[in-house]
């Protein structure tokens, strides 16, 4: 069986119309990259989190919210989500001075309170799984929870046992 040039176009173009109509009928499985949550649009919290809600009006301000406490809020939720983190609303200045932990500077501090670790009770408070996971996301600070036995040293401090810490880790910087 021969075939001519024109049963070989007729062929061609068929095949070119049926990968047309596929790409352009195709099913779309995945959200645009530019409507995915964290890019391009700000999240929005839903109303199923009641420790979102403002304080009563006149508690800080007239819109009953300050910044500092706006972004306390943020990052607990961000801990709780993400990293399964028992954390609560944390009012504003109440954050734990992290670097008093021995093997943590102001850069592994600055990065715990990106991941929302603010308060010696949140590390205390990690099971090992939620240890590992929060050890994957420390980048270049990853392996130090467990080398510096940082959940072990803020469970002393989240108890204000600074004798014992003192006694199993050295003298506590002020």
């Amino acid at each position: 069986m021969t075939f001519d040039t024109q049963t070989i176009l007729i062929i061609v173009a068929a095949l070119a119309a049926l990968i047309a109509a596929f790409l352009v009928l195709r099913g779309r499985g995945r959200t645009p990259r530019s409507h995915r949550r964290g890019e391009g649009e700000p999240y929005v919290a839903s109303k199923e989190r009641p420790y979102m809600k403002p304080p009563p009006a006149g508690a800080d301000g007239p819109q009953g919210n300050s910044v500092a406490d706006e972004v306390a809020t943020a990052t607990t939720d961000v801990a709780g989500e993400v990293l399964g983190i028992k954390a609560s609303h944390v009012p504003a200045g109440a954050a734990d001075d992290l670097s008093r932990l021995k093997g943590v500077g102001p850069k592994f501090v600055a990065r715990l309170h990106e991941l929302g670790v603010t308060r010696y009770e949140q590390l205390a408070g990690l099971n090992p799984n939620e240890a590992d996971h929060l050890e994957e996301r420390l980048g270049p600070f990853q392996g130090r929870l467990a080398r510096d036995r940082v959940v072990e040293q803020a469970a002393y401090l989240a108890r204000g046992d600074t004798d014992g810490f003192e006694e199993k880790f050295g003298k506590l910087t002020p």
